[in-house]
Formats: C-alpha cells, structure tokens, sequence
C-alpha cells in the first residue's frame, strides 16, 4: 500500500492587518487610552498616528509623545479596568502590541 502524503499547510501570513485595524479604529474614535510603559509609567492620551515602530498619543495639557512601540508593555481604553471590563462590567479583550524582535 501506498503511503499518503500529507500536504503541508501554508505557513501563516507574516504580518495580520489586526494591530492595523485596532490602531484606525481607536484614531478614528478618538478614544482615549492608557498605554502602560515597560518601565511602568503610565500615559493617558488619544492615539494620534502610528507606524510600524511607534504611536504618537497626544495629551490635554501635555506634550505629545512619540512613543516606540518596543517600550510599550500594554495598551487599554481608558475607562476600563485593566482587565478589559469596563464600568459596566463587560469584558473585552484588548490586543497587546505586537513587538518584532
């Protein structure tokens, strides 16, 4: 008898546009995040641009900043718990940043 080949399935796709969609989304909200720093310092403001290595978040009487997306531990909502429930008690789960090494 003859062995079956198994086919290989493709390999994923290098790059999904999810991190793209969620940061277009939020800019076009104008919704307001929190962006927890790898040191652990914590910036609330409205994602204003992005590229493929940093945001730019601006802030109500502050600076902006640019931020490289290496230095960002995670990102929520701001109004939500960081376990993604907001006030009301739903859950939602928020996208970390996805960081190429």
């Amino acid at each position: 008898m003859g062995a079956r080949m198994q086919r290989k399935k493709p390999a994923p796709p290098e790059q999904t546009s999810a991190e793209n969609f969620y940061y277009v989304k939020q800019m076009q909200g104008r919704t307001p995040m929190v962006v927890i720093l790898d040191q652990g310092e914590t910036i609330h403001g409205v994602i204003e641009w992005y590229d493929r290595t940093c945001i730019k978040v601006h802030r109500t009487n502050e600076p902006n900043l640019l931020i490289m997306k290496s230095c960002i531990r995670y990102m929520y909502k701001d109004g939500e718990s960081r376990n993604g429930a907001n006030h009301e008690g739903d859950h939602q789960h928020i996208p970390e940043v996805d960081q190429e090494e």
